[in-house]
């Protein structure tokens, strides 16, 4: 009997390459390719088949292209440095990788793997025929948070590439002092967020972006609130000022921070089902990137697989 839930595993790929490039010292290949971000994604990759064992699988890129969102404030992300081309160079070797494990990868101009991660996550369960699919999302980025839901979990890199967590709305709402995850998207706007430089409200600090939401829910609540006059008296007058003045600034950060669910990609169950990899075309792949260790890896894995499936049979026959 088919098991009735199934699971699907969305990778934010560009933020798991970001963080391996970083957190991994440089290896390279005999002739003097650099393979660190590469080697460490796999790590990550390999961990979730083996905790989650997906029905379906989806790897989101950035398209190498300004966004929507740049070219609605030009300053955004502004403030990061430029990634360095070694680590640029990594990302066509990664998504050979997904290919051998006979993973699509999907990506669209004017939009990040964010925003492509949400339209799978909210789309899928639309166009598939199980009654029941929970998705995991593999990101090493915050801003996902935003996406958990019920059936949606974020596994998320705490330290490198090895230390996880696995984000459900509880946690979501232990690590934000009481938000759920949809109020993560208007604290964003209240606070900001220097490190996509969304501006949000000058003079809101996280603790009080907290108190606000936890009191009036969303931005819209609070601000239809603050118009009328009411319930606002236990907000600092130096705050109300603030924020009556910034009411714009708000709103547009929310527009930035808010991931883009409706994005026109087309795809199909089919397209991301997965049923396994061939072994041979891994071990080919992890070959010329001279990854012998991981190829170790998957034999002993394979092994233990089958002594497991060795073991089932013959207490099969005792029974």
């Amino acid at each position: 009997m088919a098991k009735e839930k199934k699971r699907l595993i969305i990778i934010d790929s560009n933020s798991i390459i970001h963080r391996a490039f970083h957190a991994l010292p440089p290896l390279t290949t005999k002739k003097g390719e650099l393979v660190n971000a590469v080697y460490g994604f796999l790590l990550v990759f390999l961990k979730a088949l083996k905790e989650f064992h997906p029905d379906f699988i989806a790897a989101c890129f950035d398209f190498p292209a300004p966004t929507f969102r740049h070219k609605k404030f030009k300053e955004y992300k502004a403030k990061r440095p430029p990634a360095p081309k070694e680590l640029y160079e990594q990302i066509p070797k990664v998504k050979k990788v997904l290919k051998s494990f006979g993973v699509n990868v999907f990506e669209k101009e004017g939009f990040e793997a964010d925003d492509i991660i949400g339209t799978i996550g909210k789309k899928f369960p639309q166009k598939q025929i199980f009654p029941k699919v929970e998705t995991v999302i593999l990101s090493g980025d915050l801003d996902t948070l935003q996406l958990v839901d019920k059936n949606t979990k974020v596994y998320l890199l705490k330290k490198g590439v090895k230390n996880t967590v696995l984000y459900d709305e509880d946690l979501v709402k232990e690590r934000y002092n009481g938000l759920s995850p949809e109020q993560l998207v208007d604290f964003r706007a209240l606070r900001g967020d220097p490190s996509d430089n969304i501006p949000g409200v000058a003079g809101i600090g996280e603790k009080t972006a907290i108190d606000l939401l936890k009191k009036f829910g969303t931005l819209e609540n609070l601000y239809r609130q603050l118009k009328r006059g009411e319930s606002v008296t236990e907000i600092k007058p130096k705050i109300r000022e603030k924020l009556l003045q910034q009411e714009e600034r708000a709103f547009f950060s929310k527009e930035l921070a808010k991931i883009e669910k409706n994005v026109p990609l087309i795809f199909t169950p089919e397209k991301i089902s997965w049923q396994g990899y061939d072994k041979e075309k891994v071990i080919q792949m992890l070959k010329k990137l001279e990854f012998y260790s991981l190829i170790k890896r998957l034999s002993q894995e394979d092994d233990y697989k089958k002594s497991q499936e060795n073991t089932k049979a013959e207490n099969l026959k005792l029974w």
